[in-house]
């Protein structure tokens, strides 16, 4: 199903004619020239690495990534890939479609192309991020690159760019005797070696991920023993997405080289700090920070502070997105750091909403709870619309709170008018249940297959009988 351009190129240049005839943007015409421009030069890469397989990739609802390899016999081969897609079986991938409708369209996104420094040199690898269709062209709505590109096309209609800066943190694990998973180390939060065992595993890591075109801020040993966090520059939401999905493949498959093994689990071990990834984000506007305002309160636009309180009172059911599974939520308990209480506040890390002291095209709100297990495309368009519906109906986030709102119990809270996030999925995907916003950002496609296998997780854990029953219950 891969079409030769010259047979096409009549069909293309009619329909730009037919465009332009109706008084639709002359742009197309020029999206076809930077299509050309930009194969042209794909094509003089491949041939300058000797790249002999192309990696087409995309995720599934979860953020799995999928991809498939093909072949090039010489580079030029891309040129239809590119221009055409493949088709592909969809129905084996969870969450897009049923058997009875199973053709699908895998068409690369040309400006995602990278080589794999962790595949050898010699015939080397490439790859591209993929966006996916029905067979007549229009977008798959299951897609979740799709789902995150139409949140961002509705926020650039009001003249917004959104971006995030994520803090993905990960344990680097092996196996004790007994065959138990255990951390790599027994650093603590910013060791140096040889308490640290991972500085030489960071270092390959930042190497790699730099050949993936990433700005790698800074590495460091986090909080729990074998934990690490590398943080990379913020980016539109969508090449931050992408970047996320290749930062986890990039970082499991160069430390697998390694001997060692890399888990983005949010909480693989108990009565230690669990993996995060807060999400810092800002949207600009006409080139300038909307959320900055030297004359506002603590320096925060209005479009700031009504973009926190859409945080705020959606947050319940964005953690049904932002921390997908039963596990996030053994994560997301007091005592560990961990942002359980619906507040905001400055610098204050005990709250679920931060706004770090950066002002200028610094300004930025970091939203907490999300952990690496989830779809950052799913997230970041959930995050979006939240926010977005803050703008739109001036909704009011209140004072900020600076005290430290671990040391608050019930009656503290209660005092203070603070809730608490969902404590189990169970609760968190109900909440999405009740949240029109946070639902309508998914998609009824998206949504409705996010909700089935969310309650079938649910089942599937509920009815596990684990070692801490047998050990508390089995004298009963």
């Amino acid at each position: 199903m891969v079409f030769l351009w010259k047979e096409n190129v009549s069909k293309h240049l009619y329909s730009i004619k037919r465009k332009l005839l109706s008084g639709i943007k002359f742009m197309d015409f020029m999206e076809v020239i930077n299509l050309q421009d930009k194969i042209g030069n794909i094509v003089k890469k491949i041939d300058s690495c000797g790249i002999k397989f192309v990696r087409l990739q995309f995720v599934d609802i979860h953020g799995t990534p999928k991809n498939m390899a093909v072949p090039l016999a010489k580079p030029e081969d891309i040129e239809d890939i590119l221009k055409e897609g493949l088709l592909f079986d969809g129905s084996s991938i969870e969450g897009f479609v049923d058997i009875n409708e199973s053709d699908l369209i895998i068409k690369p996104d040309p400006d995602t192309f990278s080589t794999l420094p962790w595949r050898p040199e010699e015939k080397g690898v490439c790859r591209f991020i993929c966006d996916i269709y029905w067979p007549d062209m229009t977008p798959f709505e299951g897609d979740p690159r799709y789902i995150l590109k139409k949140a961002l096309a509705k926020a650039e209609e009001k003249g917004y760019e959104f971006n995030v800066g994520p803090e993905p943190e990960f344990f680097i694990v092996g196996e004790d005797e007994s065959g138990n998973i255990v951390p790599h180390d027994e650093g603590i939060y910013f060791d140096v070696e040889p308490v640290d065992q991972g500085t030489d595993v960071r270092r390959e890591l930042v190497l790699g991920l730099e050949e993936l075109n990433f700005d790698v801020e800074v590495s460091h040993h986090e909080v729990g023993p074998g934990q690490h966090e590398i943080d990379f520059k913020f980016d539109d939401a969508l090449k931050t997405a992408d970047a996320v999905i290749t930062f986890k493949q990039a970082t499991k498959a160069i430390v697998d080289n390694m001997g060692y093994m890399v888990t983005f689990m949010p909480k693989p071990f108990f009565g230690v700090n669990g993996s995060g990834m807060h999400c810092h984000q800002s949207l600009f506007k006409d080139g300038k920070n909307a959320f900055y305002d030297p004359n506002g309160k603590d320096e925060l636009s209005q479009e700031a502070r009504y973009f926190i309180g859409g945080l705020l009172k959606h947050s319940k059911a964005l953690s049904a997105i932002v921390a997908p599974t039963v596990n996030s939520y053994k994560r997301l308990v007091p005592g560990y750091e961990a942002p359980c209480y619906i507040a905001y506040g400055l610098k204050n890390r005990s709250t679920l909403v931060r706004i770090p002291a950066s002002r200028g095209n610094g300004t930025r709100v970091e939203f907490r709870c999300p952990d690496p297990s989830c779809n950052p495309y799913l997230a970041f368009a959930a995050l979006l619309e939240a926010g977005m519906d803050g703008i739109e109906n001036k909704i009011d986030p209140g004072e900020a709170t600076e005290l430290d709102v671990f040391e608050l119990d019930a009656e503290g809270l209660a005092k203070h008018g603070i809730d608490v996030l969902p404590s189990s999925l169970w609760e968190a995907y109900h909440a999405l249940e009740d949240d029109e916003i946070v639902k309508a950002s998914l998609g009824d496609h998206v949504y409705e297959q996010f909700m089935a296998l969310k309650r079938a997780e649910w089942d599937d854990y509920r009815i596990q009988v684990f070692p801490y029953e047998l050990d508390r219950y089995l004298e009963i």
